[in-house]
């Protein structure tokens, strides 16, 4: 574990930072977005940005090695809201050290602050480094994901 480890909100000065960590997870996935698609992201993640959405970034030693976006949205099946955990990247360098549990940690703290009990979230099957830690943390589900083709 990282005694060092600081997981804060987004703030307009990381840009640089956030950029180059989500590019790294989208490489990653071998994704890509295009860059107004990047400054719409950033800006509503940012405090202020969208209510509904949210960034937390990991720092050692004040670099940043990890993020998590996450987003707020209704359920059919619940009267109060539930939280996606959209994206979780951490440097190759500090995988292993405690930097995912505690950005998915700071997840669940700031919904547990909005009385959204319920987070969830996605990989890929090859992700096996990933999940790892979420077979420790979270409960897998039977549910196979479908995309408008």
């Amino acid at each position: 574990m990282v005694t060092d480890l600081l997981v804060r909100p987004l703030r307009p000065e990381d840009v640089a930072s956030w950029r180059r960590l989500w590019t790294a997870y989208l490489d990653f996935y071998d994704s890509a977005v295009p860059a107004e698609t990047c400054d719409t992201t950033f800006a509503r993640l940012l405090h202020g940005g969208d209510p509904n959405m949210g960034c937390r970034l990991a720092l050692i030693d004040g670099r940043a090695v990890g993020l998590v976006h996450f987003i707020f949205h209704r359920h059919c099946w619940k009267p109060e809201n539930v939280c996606y955990l959209q994206d979780l990247y951490a440097d190759p360098e500090v995988r292993g050290r405690g930097v995912g549990r505690a950005l998915i940690e700071a997840v669940y703290a700031v919904a547990d602050s909005r009385g959204t009990p319920s987070v969830y979230w996605l990989t890929q099957e090859f992700n096996d480094t990933a999940r790892q830690l979420y077979d420790r943390i979270g409960q897998s589900t039977a549910f196979v994901k479908y995309v408008r083709g």
